[in-house]
């Protein structure tokens, strides 16, 4: 069998952000992308999805907001988007999904954590990781079983896919991120890092600890070796602690069996929920 695990949180955006009209209800409820998500789900079992679960941010803040105060939040979420996300959880749960709404853990967490859990089990072939997010490519794993992809582009990411991205292995990524930063999730990474200059020195010493203080002891040459060297050496503990921050946890989530990811069909109430998100084509 194969397994996919979606990005709830990164298709909630993508619908409300993509073109075309605002759905809003009688009551003042915007609906959109709540209903774009679960087409799009629906979508999926009709092209021969069986095992699915979607993963999403109940709240935006997770426990590494306790370790950086620059973290994202949800402040820049706009309220018509922050409403959907209670909504978009009730609708997959009708339309019986299996749902990983994360509270103190982030979808990432979950989705990673039902990766490992998934790719235990003898029974599964392949696990997608359904969304473009490049701190998931860490979990991507050399024997091909567990993959990103990204079902906007159609593109799948296995190992020599990340490595052709970033310029460095899977497990190297949360090395890359603390270098070069991330600016959706809000940490910076260190002064004159750059994508091409962490891939080179990192695709030869793989993780943090291994790169070398002084640059006269790099056994590769990248432009601008002293200055870099020398932000690591005074900023090691950040980039510890960025790096910290882009791994994912796999083990703190609760995501259950792989059999609880299989799909059964929608739930009595789910009729229900369609009337009153103004959506009858679902029910169909």
């Amino acid at each position: 069998m194969q397994v996919h695990l979606v990005d709830g949180t990164y298709e909630l955006f993508r619908f409300h952000f993509a073109p075309g009209p605002s759905r809003v209800t009688a009551a003042g409820q915007d609906v959109a992308a709540t209903q774009g998500v679960l087409r799009s789900m629906f979508q999926m079992i009709d092209d021969g999805v069986t095992h699915l679960a979607v993963a999403t941010d109940h709240v935006i803040e997770s426990w590494r907001n306790d370790l950086y105060d620059g973290y994202k939040d949800g402040s820049g979420v706009p309220p018509e988007l922050f409403s959907q996300f209670p909504l978009l959880e009730e609708g997959l749960e009708l339309a019986g999904f299996a749902v990983w709404p994360m509270v103190e853990y982030e979808a990432d967490d979950a989705l990673a954590a039902g990766a490992v859990m998934a790719a235990a089990d003898p029974r599964v072939e392949r696990v997608f990781i359904c969304t473009p997010d490049k701190d998931l490519a860490q979990c991507v794993t050399d024997d091909g079983r567990i993959v990103q992809y990204d079902r906007r582009k159609r593109q799948l990411i296995d190992r020599d896919g990340v490595i052709d991205k970033f310029g460095v292995a899977p497990e190297s990524i949360p090395d890359y991120l603390a270098l070069v930063g991330d600016t959706a999730d809000g940490f910076p990474g260190l002064k004159g890092w750059g994508a091409k200059s962490t891939a080179t020195v990192l695709s030869h010493y793989g993780h943090l600890e291994d790169i070398p203080d002084a640059p006269g002891q790099w056994d590769v040459t990248v432009r601008g070796a002293a200055k870099l060297a020398a932000t690591l050496a005074e900023e090691r503990d950040d980039a510890y602690l960025f790096r910290r921050i882009a791994t994912v946890d796999v083990e703190g989530p609760e995501v259950g069996t792989v059999d609880d990811l299989e799909y059964r069909g929608t739930t009595p109430g789910f009729a229900e929920f369609c009337e009153r998100i103004e959506a009858p084509r679902l029910i169909r």
